[in-house]
């Protein structure tokens, strides 16, 4: 293969990703066809065949080159606290920034991940497609267990079962903030100076996200205004009453 042809094919792999990732971003995977992908590089059905195999291979090495970095960044800064903490357990703070440094970092870098990084990221984490989250769970587990391991080790009041709840709400609510446009719509209206500030961002997030790992325990059977028994009605009840309202953000968008 002579050097032209090399780079011939190279370059029409980097079309096939980027057009990937920016449907992937715009559509989700289940939303993105090849039809879309290939429309988008200006390649035909057989290039993204030949360099992945279909859609599902493609998806795969978009997420890869871009999250494989990510998982062994993160994993590299949290063994770096552990190691200055020595045998003593980390805070969460150091755990998070450990997750939110290395994503910062890439996002500022334009060859592994760019502008769009963040929002990749929270895409990643909220695609609903059983493929993308069979290959997301299986690729990163050890990424996964890693991070577990700290946050119980940090918080050894909680049961596995109330910890797992609590890493769960803590990724939803750090994939809706990066996945949409909503939350930089919403830092414009309050504070033109911090448009898409995403250090800012993240700084404000994270005493948010500490703030409910480290709440106590709730008592599941106590009455209250979400106790057990009365709770469905009393939402019920505040569904139907609650007047039709544009949100917050749409108003200031």
């Amino acid at each position: 293969m002579s050097a032209a042809e090399a780079k011939s094919r190279s370059d029409t792999r980097e079309r096939c990703l980027r057009a990937a990732e920016t449907l992937f971003l715009e559509h989700g995977y289940d939303g993105t066809s090849l039809r879309l992908i290939t429309a988008k590089a200006k390649v035909n059905l057989a290039a993204v065949n030949y360099h992945f195999g279909g859609k599902e291979g493609l998806f795969q090495a978009m997420l890869a080159r871009r999250l494989d970095p990510l998982g062994d960044a993160r994993l590299a800064l949290l063994n770096q606290y552990q190691r200055e903490a020595g045998k003593a357990a980390l805070d969460c703070e150091p755990i998070l920034a450990a997750l939110f440094i290395p994503a910062l970092a890439l996002a500022r870098d334009a060859k592994r991940g760019g502008k769009d990084f963040l929002r990749l990221l929270g895409r990643a984490y909220v695609d609903p497609s059983p493929t993308l989250r069979a290959f997301l769970s299986e690729r990163y587990a050890p990424v996964v267990a890693r991070f577990k391991e700290a946050f119980a080790r940090a918080l050894p009041q909680l049961s596995k079962h109330e910890l797992s709840w609590r890493l769960h709400f803590l990724l939803g609510a750090l994939s809706y903030t990066l996945s949409g446009t909503d939350t930089w719509k919403l830092i414009a209206a309050l504070n033109p100076v911090e448009t898409e500030n995403d250090l800012l961002l993240l700084k404000r997030l994270a005493p948010f996200l500490i703030a409910g790992l480290q709440a106590p325990v709730p008592d599941l059977a106590a009455p209250g205004l979400l106790g057990a028994g009365d709770a469905g009605a009393i939402i019920d009840a505040s569904i139907t009453a609650a007047p039709r309202r544009t949100s917050a953000i749409s108003r200031v968008a």
